[in-house]
């Protein structure tokens, strides 16, 4: 894989990263570093592969120690996981979440507030 092509990938991965995950960087690095545990493992993996041959890129030497074929499947494995994520169903899970804690709470400080009414004798 040359320079260009990689770099173009590299590229194509951060464009996607900022659209499906809001996350956002100076580098790829720190945006799979963002992103963290949201990608599942694989991903990270693949996040890693993709990392430490951009970073060994500038290298002459170091930039031959990289298998294009693991590159490859580096790129396609982040970028298929990328394009199944959906940014409105990961908001409304979101959302949805903190709702459910809320009114979690909500249901503790009503069991706490009606037990000591009972302690109280206020309720029979």
């Amino acid at each position: 894989m040359d320079n260009e092509t990689f770099r173009h990938r590299v590229a194509r991965l951060e464009a996607l990263l900022q659209e499906k995950l809001g996350v956002r960087g100076r580098s790829l690095e720190k945006r799979f570093a963002r992103a963290g545990r949201s990608l599942p493992r694989r991903v990270q993996k693949a996040g890693r592969i993709i990392t430490s041959a951009e970073a060994n890129l500038h290298h002459p030497k170091l930039s031959r120690l990289h298998d294009p074929k693991t590159l490859e499947s580096a790129f396609s494995e982040v970028t298929a996981h990328l394009k199944t994520v959906d940014p409105a169903d990961r908001r409304k899970g979101v959302i949805l979440g903190v709702f459910g804690g809320l009114v979690f709470n909500l249901l503790l400080l009503v069991a706490a507030v009606l037990l000591v009414l009972r302690w109280q004798g206020a309720l029979g």
